[in-house]
């Protein structure tokens, strides 16, 4: 089955709200801003590896978040890929943008990493209890959207607990302090795994820190979904029981099409260096164009995703580099820089890097605007059609976000 959109959703922002399983709400959200951060020139001659590493340093697996203040939340979403639950599969990918854009409203700043694992389907292996890690937690979004577009259903065992234990035992999990969330979807028996414990095995989450959700795609007085609501409630975590016939709530707006130019201009504030600087590039525009092909809406909604501070491509652009701790421009190989660049004395770079700032924030600005214009649309849109109950899979589990990750210590602005 393909639980992927909604319920990568409400999984990314599933939060226990106390020890027994709950439902899911409603909401939506967006922004961020980006300002002017000071680069250090230094002499060329110093010039030698990016600070603790090399240029082409990896910060997308990194356990704790980088930025002072952050908070970090780390979200695995696993899906059962048994059974073909298509409808599922688009929600999931229509509305993880958005999810994101909620997020990025939250004070104190998150630092959002999100990991992907598919169970259920045979060519996995019996070796692995038919599991697969599909990304290891990171905050690559661009990976994460592409990954989760790719995923396809397939007939097989669905082993809900060896799923639970291999994310629990291998994934790189933040620190104690940090909300970490681990969100299991299917749509059949919770306890099929003929080694493995389930209920079990969620209490041993939890005394990791590890809240776990879960996802019923069927009826909630089905005999079976009692066992997911009992894994909820071992973890601390909430049960959710979807229609998966009820799909998302999708709405155009005249916003739209201008959010989507402005997706195009941020990208050409994208600095590349190092060896990850071409794939890094090739990455965001393959994510652009899948979110392209699933609607103006969708394309939207990444476009604010693009402008948040969630969207985070430090290990290839310059920019977002700059942001990390210690830093330093002139230590990177002259080579590890775009060739317009190798080209520029230290003050030269320092100036280029700057104006490239200041261009994506004024970007962002438009962005955060027209959003804020296009959620008042939308919502006036749903008041109208009256399409914003919590029949909306999408709808309830934005809500849930904002509702349990209060309870986390985190704080949002009043919509």
């Amino acid at each position: 089955m393909k639980v992927s959109s909604l319920i990568l959703i409400a999984a990314s922002f599933c939060v226990p709200l106390s020890a027994g399983a709950r439902e899911a709400d409603v909401a939506q959200g967006q922004q961020q801003n980006c300002g002017k951060v000071k680069i250090a020139a230094k002499p060329r001659p110093s010039r030698g590896a990016l600070v603790g590493e090399n240029a082409t340093r990896d910060t997308h697996s990194v356990g704790k978040s980088s930025s002072t203040g952050e908070k970090p939340v780390d979200l695995v979403i696993c899906l059962d890929t048994s059974n073909s639950m298509d409808g599922l599969i688009g929600s999931a990918k229509e509305k993880i943008w958005d999810i994101v854009n909620e997020l990025a409203t939250a004070k104190p700043k998150p630092h959002l990493r999100v990991g992907l694992y598919a169970y259920g389907t045979p060519s996995f292996g019996a070796q692995t209890g038919f599991v697969h890690k599909v990304v290891d937690l990171s905050d690559d979004l661009d990976k994460v959207f592409t990954e989760l577009t790719a995923l396809r259903t397939y007939g097989g065992d669905e082993y809900c607990a060896r799923v639970i234990s291999t994310a629990t035992d291998r994934q790189s999990w933040s620190d104690a302090k940090s909300l970490k969330i681990l969100v299991v979807a299917g749509n059949e028996s919770a306890t099929q795994d003929p080694n493995l414990n389930v209920f079990e095995t969620a209490k041993r989450a939890i005394t990791r820190g590890i809240i776990i959700n879960t996802i019923y795609c069927g009826s909630p007085t089905n005999p079976e979904a009692s066992a997911w609501r009992e894994i909820a409630s071992s973890a601390d975590g909430q049960f959710a029981a979807i229609d998966q016939a009820a799909g998302t709530v999708v709405i155009s707006t005249p916003f739209d099409q201008k959010l989507a130019e402005l997706s195009g201009a941020i990208n050409s504030t994208y600095v590349a260096y190092g060896k990850s600087g071409y794939e890094g590039q090739q990455k965001q525009s393959a994510a652009d164009s899948l979110s392209r092909q699933m609607g103006a809406s969708n394309f939207a909604s990444r476009a604010m995703a693009k402008a948040s501070g969630q969207y985070r491509n430090s290990s290839w652009d310059l920019l977002d580099a700059s942001g990390e701790k210690g830093f330093d421009l002139s230590k990177i190989k002259n080579e590890d820089l775009p060739p317009e660049m190798q080209r520029m004395s230290p003050e030269q770079q320092t100036n280029y890097i700057n104006e490239k700032m200041r261009k994506r924030a004024a970007i962002q600005k438009q962005i955060a605007d027209l959003n804020t214009q296009r959620a008042k649309y939308i919502q006036d849109e749903r008041s109208k059609s009256n399409k914003g109950t919590d029949k909306a899979f999408d709808t309830a589990m934005l809500n849930a976000l904002r509702q349990q990750a209060k309870q986390r210590g985190f704080t949002f602005d009043a919509k």
